[in-house]
Parts: C-alpha cells; structure tokens; sequence
C-alpha cells in the first residue's frame, strides 16, 4: 500500500480571490456564450517582487491598443477584447476565447497607480505594480535618551 503524503500549499487564495473565481468562472462565462463561441477569459501570474506586484496576462492575438487597464486602491482590471475569427469557417475545435473580456485582481495592499510599468511583448501583458508608500515598511530609528517620568506621576509617591 503507497501512502500519500499531503503537502501544505503556502500560497492559497484568499477567501475573496476563490470567490472572484468562482464567480469569474460560474456565471461570467455563460454569459459569454451566448451566440460568440468560446468565452473570454484572461489566465495571469501575480507574484511579489521586492517593493511591486508583477502581473503577466496571456493575451495573445489581441492589439495593445485595444487593452485597458487600470489600478484604483488594491485592485487591478485588465480588459480588452479579442479579435473576431474571420465569418465562414467550419470549425473542427475551438478553444481559443472571443469577444470582450475583464479581469480584476485585488492585491493584499494598496498600490501606486502613478508608478505602474505596463509592458506588451509576444501576446503577453506585463504589469510592474509598485505597493504605495504607505503599505511598504518602514524602518523607525530608536534614539538613545535619557528617560523622563510622564508628568502625572512625577512627585507622587508610592
């Protein structure tokens, strides 16, 4: 008999990213469907760098001027929309997504949109996203000083 061994995976969603998911996933793209073939769908990798978010979309066959994005707070929202196949072809197979599409990400801290890089290259989007000032840590200097009673208890004695 094998034994499985069960691993802790470090980087589970938060509770708020599995339901955009399952919202993205259930509902959006039926939606989609109707009467334009595949839905639309925008699969990406969010990871931390230092002090930025990278964000890499695949988007391929889609013009970087027919893509939008925008940060506000902790969210970022890719959206665009794919090109339409030529009309009169019999599809045997047909996977790749049409139409509009909208992405939304919602990073754990706030961002600065001013600061954000976003880079098109061989269909794929790549988003430099730096964490605002006021998320990044901070290091507080400790000075060295002699130490004074708080003034209400200064004269009172135990």
């Amino acid at each position: 008999m094998a034994l499985a061994q069960w691993t802790h995976f470090p980087e589970a969603p938060t509770l708020r990213e599995a339901m955009t998911r399952l919202f993205e996933q259930s509902v959006i793209p039926s939606l989609a469907w109707a009467g334009r073939g595949v839905p639309a769908s925008v699969p990406v990798d969010v990871y931390a760098e230092g002090d930025t978010y990278v964000i890499e979309a695949a988007l391929p066959g889609v013009n970087p001027e027919a893509v939008t994005v925008s940060v506000l707070g902790n969210q970022v929202a890719i959206s665009g929309e794919y090109p339409a196949p030529p009309e009169g072809r019999q599809y045997l197979c047909r996977e790749r997504g049409t139409g509009r599409f909208e992405r939304i990400l919602y990073l754990p801290t706030e961002l600065d949109a001013d600061q954000t890089e976003a880079r098109y290259e061989n269909g794929r989007l790549r988003l430099v996203v730096p964490k605002a000032a006021q998320a990044k840590p901070r290091r507080i200097r400790v000075t060295e000083g002699q130490g004074q009673q708080a003034p209400a208890l200064a004269g009172r004695t135990g």
